[in-house]
């Protein structure tokens, strides 16, 4: 004779369904330590010294430094628009949640990308040696670079990552503004208040004490 089984045997959208909470979850938690992450380490490496030389000064040299800001600013800005992209990813919904995971993505690319353009500059030396100098044709001897700036590449690859995955998840996060939004079933109606009863002595001071008459006829 045989057996029945009593446990429920896990359907197929059910199982589905888990995957696609426990993917969105895991997705979103990367999705947001990776945009930080890589924001934060733009934002602090851009400040590092990216270049370092010697400007010719009279009979003797004077050494010069350049950080990431003066090399080019434009890492540390696309880092702010892909935090700020980053937020509002979770207050957007369809088209306009992928248009700012694109942005985000973009964001990250270009911080990638300018820092690694940077990484070789000369500019900033020239113009700080011609600004020390007072020397228009002043330039920079001993140049050598440092490797912040391929540090600040990685922070955009970490956001360009966060882009991607929310390009690749975001319609399965959760939406910041849901929660504030009407879902357009109609609001239940406050009952209306009765006239009191002059009977009730509670009922008169109770609708004095909302400041209404209790003499008056409902």
């Amino acid at each position: 004779m045989g057996y029945v089984s009593a446990v429920p045997v896990p359907q197929p959208r059910a199982r589905a369904a888990t995957a696609d909470a426990t993917g969105s979850r895991r997705s979103l938690a990367a999705g947001l330590l990776l945009g930080a992450a890589g924001a934060t380490v733009v934002l602090l490496a851009s400040g590092q010294t990216w270049a370092e030389g010697r400007a010719a000064v009279g009979g003797g040299s004077l050494p010069l430094t350049a950080d990431g800001q003066d090399v080019t600013g434009l890492p540390a800005a696309l880092a702010i628009v892909g935090l700020a992209a980053l937020v509002a990813v979770f207050a957007v919904r369809s088209r306009g949640r992928l248009i700012v995971a694109g942005l985000l993505a973009l964001s990250g690319l270009g911080a990638g990308l300018s820092a690694c353009l940077g990484a070789s500059d000369s500019s900033a030396l020239d113009e700080k040696a011609a600004q020390t100098t007072g020397d228009a044709a002043a330039t920079i001897g001993a140049l050598s670079h440092t490797a912040w700036p391929y540090v600040t590449a990685a922070g955009g690859l970490l956001i360009l990552l966060a882009g991607l995955l929310a390009l690749r998840y975001g319609k399965l996060w959760p939406t910041m503004s849901g929660r504030y939004e009407r879902d357009g079933t109609p609001r239940p109606r406050k009952a209306a208040r009765t006239a009191p009863d002059p009977d009730r002595p509670e009922d008169l001071w109770k609708a004095l004490d909302r400041g209404e008459d209790p003499t008056r006829e409902a």
